[in-house]
């Protein structure tokens, strides 16, 4: 009788640790495009960063050079995200900048790995970009947002 009491205390304790932090809320993004449409206007990479929540591999993207200024805009809807005077080199791979264009990312919990990070979107497509972290530069933000290349188109400033 006393293990049928604890197991049954036990699938209650675990009952209680769900948290509606690891739930996906839908977010109604203002642009909205099917699955067929996403794949007929993105590349297959690009379709798996923005849409798929995926990550491409790190150094791979021809973005981690650029440093001529200019606007990182987003791949799926072209809405603005990052200039290139916000840009570093942090050395983990991805193009990393210590801030985004004020409201254009949305944020959102990550659980994938068994831990929470804080996943960025894109604020009008709800592209995935990557994730943002504190071990940034901390003579400005102090921010490390780590977006994939793939998520991205960059505008040199001479042809905005």
């Amino acid at each position: 009788m006393k293990k049928i009491v604890l197991a049954f205390a036990f699938i209650g304790l675990l009952q209680s640790c769900k948290s509606n932090a690891q739930e996906t809320e839908k977010v109604d993004y203002p642009v909205q495009k099917t699955e067929a449409e996403w794949k007929a206007e993105l590349t297959a990479e690009q379709f798996y960063i923005l849409r798929e929540a995926g990550t491409e591999r790190p150094f791979s993207s021809e973005l981690n050079n650029i440093k001529e200024p200019g606007t990182f805009k987003c791949a799926g809807c072209g809405t603005p995200l990052f200039k290139t005077e916000h840009k570093f080199n942090s050395g983990t791979g991805w193009p990393s900048f210590d801030r985004p264009i004020e409201g254009n990312v949305a944020y959102g919990t990550d659980n994938k790995l068994g831990y929470t990070r804080n996943e960025e979107h894109c604020a009008t497509c709800g592209g995935h970009l990557g994730h943002v972290f504190d071990d940034g530069p901390r003579a400005t933000t102090g921010k490390r947002h780590c977006i994939n290349g793939d998520a991205l188109i960059f505008v040199p400033e001479k042809s905005e």
